[in-house]
């Protein structure tokens, strides 16, 4: 049997993590890191779309036992929740952290320590959280924890709002890339996220994160160890275009990517002031999301 080792050990031994910790810090001058590209000075405290300068901002960080299933295990996943997003959806379930700010700053040490704080109570895996807009503060906090000896894989858990230039940055870096394919009509996102641009975004971050890391790979404990996970959640009013997304990613992808079929919506945030949103999804539009995935060819998912 291998011992597993993360893509991370060996960019690090190569010398290869210092390059890009160098190359990201820079982007950070004037910011394009995510595709709202707001050319900021963060270096200087100015702030984009984000909300965040510098230094990162985290919200709290624990074992989290709600994630999938090859995350979970039996001593769960080792969430980093980081404060506000790049894409601010108005129907945020974690509408204070994303929009409101709730987090306080956290030095570089100071995440380091969270990720060797969550591997020491047994976690299987760092699972960074809304982790776009802090790509730099990321790399350069893993570089410390590697040395404190962090060896668990590393999750990048994104809205998919990702630019494919950033994504080329963490190669050999991110072991599992867990991205939302939250909509495909532009005017949703738009209507949504302020984000028209969304669908073909996340199309081209979530083929770029599969030709790093190819279909899920499990351990003999069925524990996720390398691979894409695709989450989808299940909307009111079709917002999500199910059936869309999931063709999309069987044609264009792999048949064998692992989804996840969220059955999770409800409204928050500003959802409540929106007809369209301001509803649950039924029992009956659960089921048809979850066979139009089937329909599509998807052989791999989960349904939660």
């Amino acid at each position: 049997m291998s011992t597993f080792q993360p893509a991370y050990i060996e960019t690090k031994e190569k010398g290869l993590l210092r390059n890009k910790i160098s190359t990201a810090r820079k982007m950070l001058k004037s910011c394009q890191i995510c595709p709202r590209a707001c050319k900021v000075d963060r270096l200087s405290g100015e702030l984009g779309e984000c909300a965040t300068g510098e230094d990162a901002l985290v919200s709290s960080f624990n074992a989290h036992f709600g994630e999938e299933p090859p995350l979970v295990g039996a001593l769960g996943s080792g969430t980093i929740f980081f404060t506000h997003c790049n894409l601010k959806c108005n129907f945020c379930q974690n509408y204070d952290v994303s929009h409101g700010g709730e987090g306080e700053e956290c030095a570089l040490g100071q995440l380091a320590g969270m990720m060797l704080i969550l591997q020491n109570n047994g976690c299987h895996n760092i699972n960074l959280v809304t982790p776009t807009h802090v790509v730099p503060q990321i790399l350069s906090a893993l570089d410390m924890a590697i040395e404190g000896g962090l060896r668990i894989p590393l999750v990048y858990n994104s809205s998919g709002y990702d630019n494919v230039e950033t994504l080329e940055l963490l190669e050999g870096v991110i072991d599992i890339y867990m991205p939302d394919f939250k909509f495909w009509d532009p005017k949703v996102a738009e209507q949504t996220c302020n984000a028209p641009d969304y669908p073909k975004v996340a199309a081209k971050a979530i083929v770029e994160m599969h030709r790093q890391v190819g279909d899920l790979q499990l351990d003999e404990n069925g524990i996720a160890t390398r691979g894409l996970i695709v989450r989808h959640l299940v909307m009111p009013s079709g917002f999500s275009g199910t059936g869309e997304v999931m063709s999309f990613i069987a044609d264009h992808i792999s048949k064998d990517t692992y989804v996840n079929i969220m059955d999770q919506y409800r409204p928050c945030g500003a959802a409540l002031h929106v007809e369209e949103l301001a509803q649950s999804v039924s029992e009956t539009q659960f089921k048809n999301a979850v066979q139009q995935a089937k329909n599509a060819g998807i052989r791999r998912f989960a349904a939660l």
